[in-house]
């Protein structure tokens, strides 16, 4: 496979300046102070509300506060003034060791807007310390025949101060034989030597006193002396020797204590007690003598504490070996601790939001923390994430500060609490990690409205129903929280029969159960149309609508009603003629009721209650047809009493009752004779009652005239009405097929039931009148039922259909 072709040298310059840019950035954002150690607290470091370009004012309302990290707090924010002022005493020693430059890096965290600005305080030395031997007295023993030139190492001063503040020279107090010369080492260390100048005399003086001072720079200068004793002694002209100047050793940090570090060794080629070579530390600092142990016969260096490469990586130990007469030598010891990954990550986090609205923007800043491993290298290298499939992510900004943001809008209906995973991990072998949760509410807003548990609803109520029963409850489910939740039920605005709809039904606001606030009644109205408003409490409120079909249920609450025969309201009974010559199943006449409920109450059955001649006559059980039963005799009697009774099949049955009197005959003349003979007239004169028969029979002429003109002209009005239906592609095609139950029944009646003619009398008067046309079944129709003229409305229908049977007069 072929390498890929280099990237052309544009694309280097790029990626130059983006690098630049960004150092430029991170160094725009730093803030430099310099300060001297030892001031007293309170100090003024510097003006961080100027340098942030802001007033001291701001500073609270803009949530400003110092961050620190990893020690103990050396500065604080004073809110007044706007500056940077110390806290207590800084000593740079104590912070920096001998470091040449002592920085401590602090930062300034704006909460407002989640920035972070670095902030470096430089802690320049003064002179606070003044060189020290750590012995007072040293003892150099000197054999007599010493030759001069020769020198011996004296003991060394140490300054932690650095700088023109550290050690800069020693003085020797005047003497004849001694001079004193400082040499200087590679590390820059001054090392001070004694320098014979001329021999010496053990007889002459067998001891030698000096004082050794040694002084620093600063102002005013500070010194410390260190007493010299100089003892002469038998000739030892060989000093011991160290197998290397420097000895070079690293170790890991994690290494037990009492682990053998290395061996240094010195021989001296003298004899006896002149060459035995001892070992020591020189210049013994407190974490030199409690990290290492030397010893002192055979040279070997162990471990004696625990050593930390975060708490240094390097030691330089100065080692002495010296013989028996005092000659002494010196070397180096350099320890390099090696990093191991023994420090997990440490999260911080300085900014913290306990709570979102479920609508926030996509990048809305949930903490901001920062992230350190006290491990160098690859074990310090720290990555950082967020849990899967969360809508989180983070960003990293300033240093090791990191933010973590919204990635997409939240749903507080999905998902109303989130527990947020961080996790640190570093790239060291193995990797150590660290984690913390989170915990971030979702805050709800009013987002989502009532929603019904169905599309639509239907209830049902049975006529005559008690006022205020409750008949139907609805329940709306709101998936959000307090007051957006907090669901109210209403009903919409409307009229039934020119009344509000809030007379006649009303719902409970908190719980949705309806009421009926009124009986209602089956014959006035069969079914209503609601619509149900559910509401929620919040700003702005949000509702859905549902609509209720409410159907009442009839019940047995009307007795059939006789349409016909009908009572004549002048007080005379109604004749029905049967001629003598009537076969068996002879129909005499036709009884017509109709009952206002439905279904099986509205089911009617007829039966004969009462006879004066039992078994003459037979009432159809379905039809209401009274006919004969059998052949009339001679010695039946000539007027006859029947009662019709008429019963429904409601729960209890309700039951009406027509009395009827028919008249057995042949002709006309002979019914009047009949009667006559059966109740005498209260009038002498039967003139008399031909005049009245005959005056009545023109009355019913006139009438009936009157009556097939009216029904011509209804007829062709309704044959004008269905030819403008027809054309206008309606018809009864749209009307439910229970609006005509019973009109074929009527129909029916009135085509087949056609008498000639019929006579009522009484006690006092007789006259002829014309029955209607015959009737059928007795199904009729809910809607005649409410009308206050059936019989007309049943012709109406007729003509509807055309039938001509209805225009033929009766015969006399």
């Amino acid at each position: 496979m072929a390498a890929p072709p280099p990237l052309p040298a544009c694309s280097s310059l790029v990626r130059i300046c983006v690098l630049l840019g960004a150092l430029w950035a991170i160094r725009a954002q730093q803030i430099r102070y310099s300060v001297p150690e030892e001031l007293e607290k309170g100090s003024a470091v510097g003006n961080i509300a100027k340098d942030l370009g802001l007033e001291p004012r701001e500073l609270p309302e803009r949530g400003v506060r110092l961050v620190s990290r990893g020690r103990t707090q050396l500065f604080a924010l004073n809110p007044r003034s706007g500056s940077l002022v110390t806290v207590g005493r800084i000593d740079r020693e104590e912070l920096c060791d001998r470091s040449p430059r002592c920085v401590l890096n602090l930062e300034v965290l704006l909460e407002d807007k989640a920035n972070i600005f670095g902030v470096e305080v430089e802690i320049i030395d003064v002179n606070d310390n003044a060189p020290t031997f750590g012995i007072e007295k040293r003892e150099i023993k000197v054999v007599e025949n010493e030759t001069p030139g020769t020198r011996f190492p004296l003991p060394e001063a140490f300054d932690p101060d650095v700088g023109i503040n550290s050690l800069q020279g020693y003085q020797l107090s005047p003497n004849g034989h001694f001079s004193l010369d400082v040499q200087s080492g590679a590390d820059g260390i001054k090392y001070p030597e004694l320098v014979l100048e001329r021999a010496l005399d053990r007889e002459e003086e067998a001891v030698h006193q000096l004082i050794l001072t040694a002084s620093d720079g600063g102002h005013p200068v500070r010194s410390s002396t260190a007493r010299i004793q100089v003892k002469l002694v038998d000739t030892n002209d060989n000093a011991p020797v160290f197998s290397q100047p420097e000895y070079h050793v690293s170790v890991r940090e994690n290494v037990p204590v009492g682990t053998h570090l290395l061996t240094v060794k010195a021989t001296d080629t003298d004899e006896g007690g002149n060459g035995e070579v001892t070992y020591s530390f020189r210049k013994v600092r407190d974490k030199i003598s409690q990290l290492f142990q030397l010893n002192s016969l055979t040279g070997d260096i162990t471990i004696l504490g625990d050593l930390d490469y975060e708490d240094s990586g390097f030691y330089d130990i100065d080692v002495e070996a010296h013989d028996g007469p005092g000659l002494r030598a010196r070397s180096k010891v350099l320890v390099t601790v090696l990093d191991v990954n023994d420090n997990a990550p440490e999260i911080t986090v300085t900014s913290l939001t306990s709570s979102v609205q479920e609508n926030s923007t996509p990048g809305t800043v949930i903490a901001l923390f920062n992230v350190h491993d006290g491990d160098s290298g690859e074990n310090g290298l720290v990555t950082c994430s967020v849990g899967d499939n969360l809508p989180f992510t983070l960003e990293k900004t300033y240093g090791n500060y990191h933010r973590l943001l919204t990635h997409r809008s939240l749903d507080r209906e999905e998902v109303s609490e989130y527990n947020i995973t961080l996790t640190a991990t570093d790239q060291g072998m193995p990797p150590l990690s660290t984690e913390i949760c989170i915990l971030l509410q979702a805050t709800d807003l009013n987002d989502n409205p009532p929603t019904f548990t169905y599309a639509s609803y239907s209830a049902y109520i049975p006529e005559n129903n008690p006022r205020g029963a409750s008949f139907f409850s609805v329940t709306a489910q709101d998936p959000d929280s307090g007051e957006n939740a907090h669901i109210t039920y209403s009903l919409a605005e409307d009229t039934i029969q020119e009344a509000p709809l809030s007379s006649f039904i009303s719902i409970n606001s908190d719980t949705g159960v309806l009421y009926a606030l009124r009986s209602f009644d089956y014959e006035q109205f069969r079914d209503l149309q609601l619509w149900v408003t559910a509401s929620d409490s919040g700003v702005p409120p949000l509702s859905s609508n549902v609509s209720l079909s409410l159907y009442v249920l009839d019940q047995n609450d009307n007795a059939p009603e006789i349409l016909y025969p009908a009572l004549p309201t002048d007080g005379s009974t109604g004749v029905e003629l049967a001629p003598r010559s009537a076969e068996p199943g002879y129909l005499v006449t036709k009884v017509v009721a109709v009952d206002r409920d439905s279904g099986q109450n509205a089911w009617l059955s007829y039966r004969l209650l009462k006879a004066s001649e039992p078994g003459l006559f037979a009432v159809g059980l379905h039809t209401g047809e009274v006919r004969t039963a059998r052949a009339l005799l001679d010695r039946d009697a000539l007027k006859q009493s029947l009662v019709v009774a008429v019963q429904d099949h409601g729960q209890p049955p309700l039951s009406a009752t027509v009395t009827l009197t028919v008249a057995v005959a042949d002709s006309i003349p002979d019914v009047l004779a009949d009667l006559d003979s059966l109740e005498p007239s209260t009038s002498p004169d039967d003139s008399g009652l031909t005049l009245y028969l005959v005056v009545a029979v023109a009355a019913v002429s006139c009438v009936f005239l009157a009556f097939v003109i009216v029904l011509l002209a209804l007829r062709m009005r309704r044959w004008h009405k269905s030819r403008l239906l027809q054309a206008a592609g309606g018809g009864l095609a749209g009307v439910g097929a229970s609006h005509f139950v019973g009109v074929d029944g009527v129909r029916a009646f009135l085509q087949t039931y056609s008498h000639e003619v019929s006579l009522t009398a009484d006690s006092r008067k007789s006259h002829v009148i014309f029955p209607q046309p015959n009737y059928a079944d007795t199904l009729i129709s809910h809607e005649s039922c409410g009308k206050s003229e059936p019989l007309l409305v049943s012709q109406d229908l007729l003509e509807t259909k055309g039938d001509p049977k209805l225009l033929q007069p009766p015969v006399f």
